[in-house]
C-alpha cells in the first residue's frame, strides 16, 4: 500500500513539472514573438497591459480552441445575446456580433468573462439593451448559436472591433464619433 502512494505521488510531481514546462516555454514562445520569430496576432507586450490576465494564461487562450475554454452556460448567454441583437441580420452579422463580445472579453478596457461583458453596467443601464429589456431570456435560435460557435473559432476578429450599433436608430453621439471597421446589413462595427 505504501508503493501505491509513494507511485501517486511521484506520478502527481511528474505531471506538474511538465504543466511546468509546457507553460515556460508558452511565455517564451510569446517573449520570442517580440523579436519577429514567431508571428502571434498580438506580441507579449500587449498581453501585459491588463494586469488581471496573466500572460501566460492569455497566451494559452491563443493556442487553445477558445470554444473550449467557455462553458455551455456561457455560449448560451452569447448566443441568445446573439439572437437578441441581431435578429434578422444575415448570418455573418450574427457572427460579428459574437465577435464584438469575445473582442470585448479579450480588452484590458473590458471585463474578462462573457457573463460579465454582457451584464456590464455603463452609466445607469447596462450596456446591451436585452439585457436592459429583458430580450435575453428568450431562448437562442439554431442560428445564433451555431454563429457563436463559428465566432470562437474564426481568425477574423473585425480588426478587433468592441462596438457595434444600428446607425438608423442609435442617438448617442459618443458610439458614432467610434471608428467604424465593418458595415454588415444594418449593423455598423468599431473600435
Amino acid at each position: 500500500m505504501r508503493n501505491f502512494y509513494r507511485e501517486k505521488f511521484v506520478a502527481a510531481c511528474v505531471a506538474t513539472l511538465i504543466f511546468l514546462v509546457m507553460q515556460s516555454s508558452i511565455v517564451m514562445a510569446m517573449d520570442l514573438s517580440d523579436e519577429g520569430i514567431y508571428p502571434f496576432e498580438k506580441t507579449a507586450h500587449e498581453y501585459t497591459k491588463n494586469p488581471s490576465k496573466p500572460t501566460n494564461q492569455v497566451a494559452l487562450k491563443e493556442n487553445v480552441d477558445e470554444s473550449k475554454l467557455i462553458s455551455d452556460k456561457e455560449k448560451d448567454l452569447l448566443a441568445r445575446l446573439v439572437e437578441a441583437e441581431a435578429k434578422g441580420e444575415p448570418y455573418e452579422g450574427k457572427v460579428a456580433v459574437a465577435t464584438v463580445v469575445l473582442n470585448r472579453v479579450d480588452s484590458p478596457e473590458f471585463p474578462d468573462t462573457i457573463t460579465n461583458v454582457v451584464y456590464e453596467v455603463t452609466g445607469d443601464a447596462y450596456a446591451f439593451s436585452p439585457v436592459q429589456n429583458g430580450e435575453i431570456k428568450k431562448p437562442a435560435s439554431p442560428e445564433a448559436k451555431e454563429a457563436v460557435e463559428d465566432a470562437l473559432t474564426s481568425q477574423d476578429r473585425l480588426d478587433h472591433a468592441v462596438y457595434f450599433y444600428n446607425p438608423e436608430i442609435a442617438s448617442d453621439k459618443w458610439i458614432r464619433s467610434r471608428k467604424v471597421v465593418e458595415r454588415i446589413d444594418n449593423h455598423v462595427f468599431a473600435i
